[in-house]
């Protein structure tokens, strides 16, 4: 998996989770992980999530961590794995960081019943599409949130080190697959 923190600032606001967005605007071709820092809000003509429309949930805060995947030649199950296993690495390392331990239900974290992460999987004609990011600061958002301001975690080196993890085990699924026998 190619990986790619971009120096930029940049709002997350849903048009970026398409087909091809890394490799088109940010020139990372194929199975692909890009990291950048900036606000969120998600309009409802750009929200993925059925549940959310339902209930008409905004979704936005003043600075958050984004994580964008794309990868191809999988089934949405797929996207939502890597949704869940993304939401690991980043408890376990705030874990390492701070000895806080945080909760994971579905694919959201929370410490303290404070919601610290948004995420979405879906699916296009040709990949799969996450978009996971974590809070930075806990203005602007629409609920109760912690954020990494609270863990006093840098979120540059938080998202290089994430941004890593997530790629070493991509790889090492990727490994895993090919290196067993059928059964008969």
């Amino acid at each position: 998996m190619k990986t790619l923190f971009l120096n930029e600032r940049m709002t997350y606001d849903g048009t970026q989770l398409h087909s091809l967005y890394t490799y088109l605007t940010h020139k990372v071709q194929g199975d692909s992980a890009l990291a950048f820092i900036g606000p969120c809000n998600i309009s409802f003509d750009h929200m993925v999530d059925g549940e959310d429309l339902l209930e008409r949930s905004e979704i936005r805060g003043s600075e958050m961590l984004h994580f964008i995947f794309e990868i191809f030649d999988r089934e949405l199950v797929s996207g939502i794995f890597l949704q869940r296993l993304l939401a690991t690495l980043i408890s376990d390392e705030i874990y390492q960081l701070t000895q806080k331990k945080l909760e994971r239900e579905g694919d959201d974290l929370y410490w303290e019943k404070k919601k610290l992460s948004i995420s979405i999987a879906t699916s296009s004609s040709i990949s799969t599409l996450v978009h996971f990011a974590v809070n930075i600061s806990n203005q602007g958002t629409p609920v109760p949130t912690c954020s990494l301001e609270d863990f006093k975690i840098n979120p540059r080196s938080f998202g290089e080190k994430i941004l890593k993890k997530i790629s070493e085990e991509y790889e090492s699924i990727l490994v895993a697959r090919v290196k067993v026998r059928p059964v008969q």
